[in-house]
C-alpha cells in the first residue's frame, strides 16, 4: 500500500456527494475514481472518471472505497470490493438482508480487510462527549436511554421505511453509549402517509445490562428533532444532535423545604451545565476513523459485526410490530 490511500466513491446521490467532498479534504487520501449508473447528477466529479459500475472502477487499483448506493445493492458492491482486496466503508444499514450481512462480515474478516459502516451519529460531537462522560462515571449507574428522531419525509427514500432508515441510528447509538447489547424489544409501527413502508415507530426495550430504552421515530413531524437523553443516578445528559449540543442536568443536593415536593421522594433540580464542544463535521470524523483503521492506528470505526447486531435488532423491531410480541435477543 502506498503512503497515500487511493479512494473511490460508489454512489453519487445525496450522501455520496458529501463523501466525495470529505475524501477530497482527507489527509493521506487521493480520490481517483467514481461510479454511479445514473452519472454525476450533483456535479462533484471535477474531471474524475465516472463509471457505470464497481467492476469498471476497480481497474484503478484502489486501496479504499465508500459505498453510498441504495441498500439493496450494498451486498453486490461490497463483495466485489472485498474480492479485489479493497477496504470498504458502507453506508448504513450494512445490507438488505441478514444473510447478506453475515456473509459480508465473514468475508471481510477472512480477507483481513477493514469493513466499516456509516453510522455517522457516533461521530456527533454531543454523543462522543456524552459517551466519554458516562464512561468517566458522571451519571453514576445508568438507568435509561431515550431517543427522539422526527422530521418531515425525505423524498430521496423509496426502498425502506422509517425503522431501517432512521431508527437504526438510535438502536446503534444506544447500544454504543450504554456499552451493552439489546436483550429484548417491543415495537409498534404505523402507516399514515399512504406509502408501502412504515412512517412511524415507537420502541421500548431493555439492554443486557438492565438499562431500559425508548425510541420515538417518525417522518410525519413538521420540524427536525434529534435528541438523546441518558438518565442515571446522578442526573441526566441531554444531547441535541442537530446542533451538536450537550447539557448535563445534575440532581439537586439542597434540602427541599416544600412539603408537597419533598414527600415525593424523587430527585430535585440541581445545577445545569451546557458544555462547550469542538463541533467538527461528523462525516469528516467518520472518514478520519476509517482511514486510521486502514493504517492500523485506531479502531474507532463501526465494524460490520456491530452493524450486523444492529440489523438483528431492527428486524426484531419490525417483527414485533407485525406480530405484537415481545422479542428476545441473543446477540
Amino acid at each position: 500500500m502506498t503512503n497515500v490511500l487511493r479512494y473511490a466513491v460508489i454512489g453519487l446521490g445525496s450522501m455520496g456527494r458529501h463523501h466525495v467532498r470529505n475524501v477530497r479534504s482527507l489527509d493521506g487520501a487521493e480520490l481517483v475514481a467514481l461510479a454511479d449508473p445514473f452519472g454525476d447528477k450533483f456535479g462533484v466529479a471535477e474531471g474524475l472518471p465516472v463509471y457505470e459500475n464497481v467492476e469498471q472502477l476497480l481497474e484503478h487499483d484502489i486501496d479504499a472505497a465508500v459505498v453510498a448506493v441504495p441498500t439493496a445493492h450494498h451486498y453486490q458492491v461490497a463483495m466485489a470490493l472485498a474480492d479485489a482486496g479493497v477496504h470498504t466503508l458502507v453506508e448504513k444499514p450494512l445490507a438488505n438482508t441478514l444473510q447478506e450481512a453475515e456473509t459480508m462480515v465473514k468475508t471481510f474478516s477472512e480477507k483481513n480487510l477493514v469493513g466499516a459502516v456509516g453510522y455517522v451519529e457516533r461521530c456527533n460531537p454531543a454523543l462522543l462527549e456524552m459517551r466519554k462522560k458516562i464512561a468517566e462515571g458522571l451519571l453514576g449507574e445508568v438507568y435509561q436511554v431515550s431517543t427522539r428522531r422526527q422530521s418531515p419525509f425525505p423524498a430521496r427514500i423509496s426502498d425502506v421505511g422509517v425503522v431501517k432508515d432512521l431508527a437504526t441510528h438510535d438502536i446503534d447509538l444506544t447500544a454504543w453509549v450504554a456499552d451493552s447489547n439489546y436483550a429484548r424489544i417491543s415495537a409498534t409501527t404505523a402507516h399514515r402517509a399512504g406509502r408501502e413502508f412504515e412512517d412511524m415507530v415507537s420502541v421500548a426495550g431493555e439492554l443486557e445490562n438492565g438499562v431500559i430504552v425508548n425510541h420515538l421515530v417518525n417522518w410525519l413531524t413538521p420540524f427536525k428533532d434529534r435528541q438523546t437523553v441518558v438518565v442515571g443516578e446522578n442526573g441526566a445528559l441531554v444531547a441535541e444532535t442537530v446542533m451538536g449540543d450537550l447539557t448535563y442536568y445534575e440532581n439537586g443536593v439542597d434540602p427541599i423545604e416544600w412539603d408537597q415536593v419533598s414527600n415525593f421522594r424523587g430527585v430535585s433540580e440541581g445545577t445545569v451545565t451546557r458544555y462547550a464542544l469542538n463541533k467538527r463535521e461528523p462525516l469528516a470524523v467518520e472518514h478520519e476513523n476509517f482511514r486510521d483503521a486502514i493504517l492500523g492506528e485506531s479502531r474507532k470505526i463501526v465494524t460490520m459485526a456491530e452493524a450486523l447486531n444492529t440489523m438483528k435488532v431492527v428486524e426484531s423491531v419490525l417483527e414485533s410490530a407485525s406480530t405484537h410480541r415481545l422479542m428476545e435477543m441473543n446477540l
